[in-house]
């Protein structure tokens, strides 16, 4: 199952793609990936597997015209779910801009209805 959108703005483009495969040979029950694709390479971040065998979680990806880099993230301290949980009960705005939140909503609903139209 793939279902993809994509929604423009005047100050950004967004490209959202939601798969759900789990080949019977991958060694986890999912494989929970971003992928952010620029004018000069991308970056991927695998969260669950490395197919090239490695072991552990967090493998971040930089692919650029010199070559592939891998990262271990593992042990990145990830705020923004805390944060979130703080801006909801105290009213404020740490993890996120109210704006951001509006706008990445706004792309969101938008790629949905384009997506709902194909």
């Amino acid at each position: 199952m793939a279902r993809w959108g994509c929604a423009r703005a005047p100050e950004a483009t967004g490209y959202v793609r939601v798969d759900w495969f789990t080949p019977d040979g991958l060694p986890t029950w999912g494989d929970g990936r971003l992928v952010i694709v620029g004018t000069e390479g991308y970056l991927e971040l695998r969260k669950y597997v490395d197919i090239a065998g490695r072991d552990g979680i967090d493998h971040l990806f930089h692919v650029d015209r010199k070559g592939v880099s891998r990262i271990d993230c593992s042990d990145v301290v990830l705020p923004y779910g805390r944060q979130l949980v703080a801006d909801i009960s105290d009213r404020t705005e740490t993890a996120m801009q109210q704006a951001r939140c509006f706008k990445a909503m706004e792309l969101a609903l938008t790629a949905q209805a384009l997506a709902e139209r194909r």
